[in-house]
C-alpha cells in the first residue's frame, strides 16, 4: 500500500470530475484525507462513497459550493480542521472553467464569470490557505512537516494560443500569482507549486464550448493525450517530497503535443 501522503489533510476544489476527481482519489489512496468541493453535489457524494468503500475508511468528505466565494472557502478550510483534527496542509486550487474562442470571438457574456472563478476565486483560496499554513508553520522548528498549495494553471497560460486567449489570459494571471506566492511563502515554510497541464482528456473541453470535431481532430493528432491520473500522480510526487525540497513549477504534456 502506498503511504506517501499518509497523515496529510487536503482540500481539493473542482473535484466532481476530471483532474480534480483524480487528485482527490489519489490523495486518499496514498494515505491522505480530503475535503472535496465542487458546485455539483451528487458527483462529489459518489466520489466519496466509492473511494471510502474501497479503502475501508472515511478518507473523503464533501462540501458542495462555489469555490470562488469566500464563504465557501472559509467553510472548506474550517471543515478540514474540525473533521480531521488539524489545518489542511495540502490545498489544491483546481476549480476553474474554460471558454472557447479568442478576445475577438469568445462570448463576452461569459468573461466575468470565468475571471471570477479562474482568477479571483483561485487568489482567495490561495490567500486563505497561505495565511493558515504560515500560522501553523510558525509554531514548528524548521524543517517541520510539508505544507503545500498546489495551483492548476495551464500550458496556454505560458504559451498563449490565439484560439483560447481569454481563457489563457486567466491562466497567465494564475501562473504569475503562484510564482509570486511561492517567493513570498517559501521562506516561511510553505511550498506553492504550479502545475501547467497540456491537453488532458476530460469533460472540460465540451463544457467550455470547444468545437467537438476540430478539437477531436487535435486530440487525435496528439494521441495519446494526458489523462487526469497523470496530473494526480505528478502532484502526489511533488507533495511527497521532504519539507526542504520543492518542485515548484511543472509543465506536463503528452509526448506528441508540440503546441501549445
Amino acid at each position: 500500500m502506498d503511504t506517501s501522503l499518509a497523515g496529510r489533510i487536503a482540500v481539493v476544489t473542482g473535484a466532481s470530475a476530471g483532474i480534480g476527481r483524480s487528485i482527490a482519489a489519489d490523495i486518499a489512496r496514498r494515505g491522505g484525507s480530503a475535503v472535496v468541493n465542487a458546485r455539483r453535489e451528487a458527483p462529489l457524494h459518489k466520489l466519496a462513497e466509492t473511494v471510502n468503500a474501497e479503502l475501508g475508511r472515511e478518507a473523503l468528505i464533501t462540501l458542495a459550493g462555489d469555490a470562488a466565494q469566500l464563504t465557501t472557502i472559509h467553510r472548506l478550510m474550517d471543515r478540514a480542521k474540525d473533521h480531521f483534527g488539524h489545518q489542511a496542509d495540502l490545498v489544491v486550487v483546481n476549480a476553474g472553467r474554460g471558454l472557447a474562442g479568442s478576445i475577438m470571438t469568445s462570448d463576452m457574456a461569459q468573461w466575468e464569470d470565468m475571471v471570477q472563478t479562474n482568477l479571483l476565486g483561485a487568489a482567495r483560496l490561495m490567500r486563505e490557505a497561505g495565511e493558515r499554513m504560515v500560522a501553523s508553520a510558525a509554531a514548528e522548528t524548521w524543517p517541520g512537516k510539508p505544507r503545500d498549495i498546489v495551483v492548476l494553471g495551464s500550458n496556454v497560460g505560458r504559451h498563449i494560443s490565439p484560439f483560447s486567449s481569454m481563457y489563457g489570459a486567466t491562466k497567465f494571471a494564475v501562473n504569475s500569482l503562484a510564482e509570486a506566492q511561492r517567493r513570498e511563502l517559501g521562506p516561511k515554510g510553505v511550498r506553492v507549486s504550479l502545475i501547467e497541464p497540456g491537453i488532458v482528456k476530460t469533460e472540460f473541453q465540451a463544457v467550455a464550448g470547444y468545437d467537438e470535431k476540430s478539437f477531436g481532430e487535435l486530440m487525435e493528432k496528439f494521441a495519446p493525450v494526458l489523462e487526469p491520473d497523470d496530473i494526480a500522480r505528478t502532484i502526489a510526487f511533488i507533495c511527497a517530497q521532504p519539507a526542504g525540497v520543492h518542485l515548484c513549477d511543472v509543465m506536463i504534456r503528452g509526448t506528441r503535443q508540440d503546441y501549445p
